[in-house]
Parts: structure tokens; C-alpha cells; sequence
């Protein structure tokens, strides 16, 4: 098994559209996350066995970092060429991804956390695989 480290994000741009949110990887590629997001309170707790996104936008929300949680399929060159950073957690693990955002692993599913105010920017979550697509803003 190929160990899996934790990378640091770089900053993405970001486009929030009315079909859902575009971010644009340092390659020059973008991803298309469909939308719109479903609004919830507080925390979002992702899809067992989904692979879990966190995007923090920044006040204007043309800019943001975007973090993988327990991603074992990426290679970290991968990651660091297109500027997404990746966290791995223990189960029952927590760890604060940025200042108001904490991730927390829970068996196979992913609790995120979030205060947009502290964050400074808004917090969306989305959690897939090759069967469906999950897009959550933390309100």
C-alpha cells in the first residue's frame, strides 16, 4: 500500500455560478462541482466511503483553497501540480483545516464543521464517487 501524506493547498481561483461552483487548478484545468449547493447549518456530515472536498472561499469569492480528506487515490505530485492539498485522518481523528473549519473522521464518514464568519469566506463541502455527487454550502 502506497503511504499517503498530507499536502498544503495553494490558492485556486473560483467561480460560483447559478448551476454550481467552478475552480480552476494551477495546471490551468478546471472541475465543475453541480449545484446548486444544499444549504446547512453549522457542520455537514459526508456519505460514508465518499471522497470528501472542502472549499474555503476568500471575502470575495473569487479565490479559495481546496483540501481532499483521506484522498488515497491522488498522487501527491498530483495534488501539488494542480494546488488542492489533501489532509489524512485516523478515524476519530480532528484536525482544524483552516480557522474556523474543523475536519473530523468518523469510521468511514467525514464530518466537516464550519463558521463561515470565522472562516472569512464561504465554506462548501462535496462529497463523491463514481455512483453520485453531494455539493453542501456550511451556512
Amino acid at each position: 500500500m502506497t503511504f499517503r501524506a498530507d499536502v498544503a493547498p495553494s490558492t485556486l481561483g473560483v467561480e460560483l455560478t447559478e448551476d454550481g461552483v467552478v475552480v480552476e487548478y494551477l495546471d490551468g484545468r478546471t472541475v465543475f462541482y453541480h449545484g446548486p449547493p444544499e444549504r446547512a447549518e453549522g457542520s455537514v456530515r459526508a456519505p460514508p466511503g465518499k471522497l470528501t472536498q472542502v472549499l474555503v472561499t476568500d471575502p470575495t469569492e473569487t479565490e479559495g483553497v481546496l483540501m481532499y480528506v483521506n484522498d488515497r487515490n491522488t498522487a501527491e505530485d498530483i495534488l501539488k501540480d494542480t494546488g488542492v492539498g489533501r489532509v489524512m485522518l485516523e478515524n476519530d481523528e480532528e484536525e482544524e483545516l483552516f480557522p474556523g473549519v474543523t475536519v473530523r473522521a468518523e469510521a468511514y464518514a467525514v464530518e466537516v464543521e464550519a463558521d463561515p464568519e470565522t472562516a472569512r469566506g464561504r465554506v462548501f463541502v462535496f462529497a463523491e464517487d463514481e455512483m453520485s455527487e453531494h455539493a453542501y454550502e456550511i451556512v
